[in-house]
């Protein structure tokens, strides 16, 4: 019944008086303003239309023709009232008497819709305001706002029926789907066909665990198309961003002509409105089999030969999961391994990390050169990511231009399981779009996250693909192979660093005795952010993304140098002009500690550093932002002889953790540094950053009989510069650039092994 909508009463006395005032009748409280008839019951509930008020003297046949009375709801305003004609002693029935219906003017309409719309539950006094304005008594403006209420209420439940009838028919669709196929099954034994009473056990134990999951796909469904306070849609109409989608790290933009898309990615779109139904299914499995393969242990999981990572046993993970994906690929290999570790972050933000393209790609860019969202199937409910499903690609990578990267597109499926306890999960749809081009399928790899007190987070993780690794360098097999480079290990270590120097980033308390410290609360975040910025560039241009179109210049084997050029145009981010990198990997015979500690020492840097012509170094400022004393970001002056470079500073971050450790470094302008110690922008201050990443080589103390106390037999060297060669874009780069970069590079790389020989002499 529309709100508003006033049913007039058959043979009623009418109890208005000729002055308008309202007059008693027998027993009855009925109540008449204006020419309403309602009454609402103290045990009424909200939300249903109230009835007339009937006489204690009343007869039955009057009440039941009452109730028989109708009229077409949709032919009126929703805003009627009525007077009845007749005496008040009238009281034989009269079915042709003629009703005079009265409606509310178009203004008192439309001024009640519009207050509905701010205030659909008004109170006493602004019920009284808005009938003093519309010339209404309050209880007129009541009632209209309660049937108003009851109107829109049968509206919501009609188009969620809509919605059920509509999920109904595409499971009954799905129902007989099942069934054609069943009807059709065949033995595996024998090839003939099969009855549903003579399946086996394990047959019919995943038959009950797909119905399991097939109502874990439902609820999940029902979220996504339902969820009340958000609109009411199928996953088509939810947008998403389209392909190629540039990254937004907080600062500047980083856009495909930096990172290129590469064939995979290139051939893949958006996931069809078939596909869907299937890709949903597929994460709803995935979340499963991440799950019990973190609770698990022998013998699904063993113990590395050197005690320091968890890997999987591949046979006991096929008869455990004996569906998943498919088999392997031939010609592919297993990557599977486990860790855990506490980080300083509460477990929503770890979630936000992970569900957040951006953010994601910008806390793990040592390990993503690229990534983007197709589609979001699902945002999730109630304001947080529990039940998003988002269609993704990513580039994963090592920093160096002798690994190729790994493409994949996969779904990410998000859950909480309790309170205070999420899961994160990733698998390849390649199962659903075949590509010939595939070269790395992502098995359901991911996270459990687990609240801790004092707003730290337990995290479980377990990467699982399988990949194709012919194409890797044979310098960097030993560290691909032992899962060390892409693992499970890698991907935690990062995450914790990076929490780290999230938490110095909001920390207030900074100790103001220590010389050089910066203290300046915006001044710290201006010139981490700077920070980040150069660290993020320098990952970006040093591997062998498919953007990147490295030539050799020299050499033979790993000590080739690779260059690329790139032109700069209308960045304020970086210097404009025709840029030249140049970059190469070698092995030394020492730990990955102590290269990053001679590297990241401004005493011993002139040592190795051509540019500084061999002035002492000295640091001006810095910011810890670790437990390690070597994660910090410094402001380095070089105390050049010639007064020339008298304003020369230099801007580094160095970083470590158990798998990886990096000094990046660039050239920046003393005016534009003060400005950003001042807590100025950082992102129109010009930077090409160059540096090192050090890896180790993979090797263990089994390995090779003897290590330093790093753990390691050796290190991964990657040295990469970044020069202007010229500041106009248009010009045409000389082969005598090309040498002096060559030259430059060569030189660096000779010093470093000489110094360090010396050392581990």
């Amino acid at each position: 019944m529309p709100a508003g909508v006033m049913i007039p009463a058959r043979n009623m006395p009418s109890m208005i008086t000729g002055n308008g005032s309202v007059s008693g009748y027998g027993t009855s409280s009925g109540l008449a303003l204006g020419q309403i008839m309602f009454q609402q019951p103290n045990n009424m509930m909200e939300g249903q239309l109230h009835p007339l008020e009937m006489t204690q003297n009343a007869s039955e046949s009057e009440i039941a023709r009452m109730r028989d009375e109708e009229f077409d709801s949709t032919n009126k305003s929703g805003s009627e009232n009525h007077e009845l004609g007749g005496s008040g002693d009238d009281q034989d029935p009269r079915p042709n008497k003629k009703k005079r219906y009265h409606r509310h003017t178009q203004h008192q309409i439309q001024e009640m819709e519009a207050f509905f719309k701010e205030c659909p539950h008004p109170d006493d006094k602004q019920r009284k305001e808005l009938g003093r304005e519309l010339g209404l008594e309050p209880l007129q403006v009541k009632f209209w706002f309660q049937n108003k209420r009851t109107q829109m209420k049968t509206q919501h439940e009609r188009h969620e029926n809509t919605q059920l009838r509509a999920e109904i028919e595409k499971l009954r669709a799905d129902n007989m789907r099942y069934r054609e196929a069943l009807s059709t099954a065949s033995c595996p034994n024998c090839g003939g066909p099969t009855a549903v009473g003579q399946m086996s056990f394990d047959e019919h134990h995943l038959r009950l665990e797909n119905s399991r999951l097939r109502e874990e796909i439902d609820r999940i469904s029902a979220i996504a198309a339902k969820y009340v306070g958000k609109p009411v849609v199928n996953f088509p109409l939810l947008s998403s961003p389209a392909l190629p989608r540039p990254f937004d790290f907080g600062s500047q933009p980083v856009t495909e002509e930096m990172y290129g898309v590469g064939d995979l990615l290139r051939s893949i779109s958006a996931p069809s409105e078939a596909d869907k139904p299937m890709i949903i299914e597929l994460a709803v499995a995935a979340m499963e089999e991440l799950v019990r393969m973190v609770q698990m242990g022998e013998p699904l999981w063993m113990t590395s030969l050197d005690g320091t990572t968890c890997m999987l046993n591949e046979e006991e993970y096929i008869r455990t999961f004996p569906s998943g994906i498919g088999p392997k690929p031939t010609g592919f290999k297993c990557e599977a391994s486990k860790e855990t570790t506490v980080v300083i972050t509460n477990h929503i933000n770890l979630v936000e990390i992970l569900m957040d393209v951006n953010q994601w790609s910008t806390v793990f860019s040592g390990i993503i050169s690229k990534a983007s969202t197709l589609d979001v199937l699902s945002t999730g409910v109630a304001g947080n990511y529990n039940g998003a499903l988002q269609v993704m690609t990513a580039e994963f990578q090592v920093l160096s231009p002798l690994v190729p990267t790994r493409e994949s597109y996969y779904v990410r499926y998000c859950k909480q399981h309790a309170e205070g306890t999420w899961a994160v999960v990733d698998v390849s749809l390649d199962t659903i779009r075949p590509s010939p081009t595939v070269r790395c399928r992502r098995r359901p790899s991911g996270c459990i996250i687990q609240e801790m007190p004092n707003g730290y987070s337990k995290v479980t993780w377990v990467e699982h693909v399988e990949v194709d690794d012919g194409g890797v360098h044979n310098l960097y097999k030993q560290l691909v192979s032992s899962g060390h480079a892409f693992g499970a290990r890698r991907w935690v270590s990062t995450l914790d660093r990076q929490c780290e120097r999230l938490a110095s980033l909001m920390a207030s308390n900074i100790p103001t005795g220590d010389v050089g410290v910066i203290t300046n609360q915006d001044g710290r975040k201006s010139m981490l952010k700077l920070a980040e910025r150069m660290v993020i560039s320098f990952c970006g241009g040093v591997s062998a993304s498919t953007a990147h179109t490295w030539t050799t210049l020299s050499g033979t084997g790993a000590d080739d140098v690779r260059v690329m050029t790139r032109k700069s145009v209308d960045d304020p981010g970086r210097p404009p002009g025709i840029v030249l990198s140049a970059a190469t990997s070698f092995w030394l015979p020492v730990s990955p500690k102590r290269v990053f500690d001679f590297l990241r020492d401004e005493h011993s840097r002139s040592e190795w550093d051509i540019l500084s012509n061999g002035g002492a170094v000295q640091e001006m400022a810095h910011i810890a932002n670790g437990r390690d004393p070597g994660n910090c970001v410094s402001l380095l002056r070089v105390n050049s002889a010639n007064s020339s470079q008298s304003n020369m500073l230099i801007l580094q971050e160095s970083c470590t953790d158990p798998t990886a450790s990096f000094v990046i470094y660039a050239p920046v302008d003393i005016v534009a540094m003060n400005v950003v110690l001042n807590g100025g922008d950082p992102d129109y201050v010009a930077l090409l950053p160059s540096g090192f990443a050090i890896l180790p080589d993979g090797m263990t103390v089994t390995d090779v009989g003897m290590a330093d106390s790093g753990g390691s037999s050796g290190s991964l060297l990657t040295v990469a510069f970044q020069i202007l060669v010229d500041s106009v874009p248009t010009a045409k780069l000389s082969l005598g650039s090309v040498a002096t970069v060559n030259n430059l590079i060569a030189c660096t790389v000779e010093r470093i092994k000489a110094s360090l020989s010396c050392d581990n002499a």
